[in-house]
């Protein structure tokens, strides 16, 4: 009897070392996800009291409820490469203007916008040798377009001159 005790005693020192590296290398997630929802969907369903089975209305509200939650995730995530794609663009129309930033500390910089660094996770616009971000921009002014040159005077085609 005291091997059968032993090797029982031994399988589940086993389990019980498994089971602990298991958890130890379980991540938690921060969300639920849609497999998530079928598997506790199902867990509700293997536990219902038979005598008395989830109403059907309940069971539609929470579909509906997680559909609706679905549709908000997916709706953020838009809105955050909305929100990148028009920062690049604001960004871009910089390009050129004379623009006063504010440099820290109560300094201001002017100078024109030559580049747009887009490497990291928001633009930023290059004015001498420093970037910005776009919300230390203080005042934006105009292009300065310089009229073009006069066209020299024709020359006859006799060679005289009036």
């Amino acid at each position: 009897m005291s091997t059968i005790s032993s090797a029982t005693s031994g399988f589940q020192a086993g389990a019980a070392a498994e089971a602990s590296n298991a958890t130890a290398s379980r991540v938690p997630q921060k969300t639920l996800g849609q497999g998530d929802f079928l598997t506790l969907l199902a867990t509700q369903f293997q536990a219902q009291d038979p005598l008395k089975p989830m109403e059907d209305t309940a069971f539609i509200a929470q579909m509906a409820q997680f559909s609706a939650l679905e549709q908000s995730s997916a709706m953020a995530k838009e809105l955050v490469s909305l929100r990148v794609d028009q920062q690049r663009t604001a960004a871009n129309s910089y390009l050129g203007h004379q623009v006063t930033v504010d440099a820290g500390k109560g300094a201001t910089i002017t100078g024109a916008v030559t580049a747009v660094d887009a490497s990291g996770a928001e633009p930023r616009l290059v004015v001498g040798d420093k970037s910005f971000a776009l919300s230390a921009v203080l005042m934006v002014e105009p292009r300065v377009i310089s009229a073009p040159a006069p066209a020299p005077a024709p020359v006859p085609a006799d060679g005289a001159q009036s």
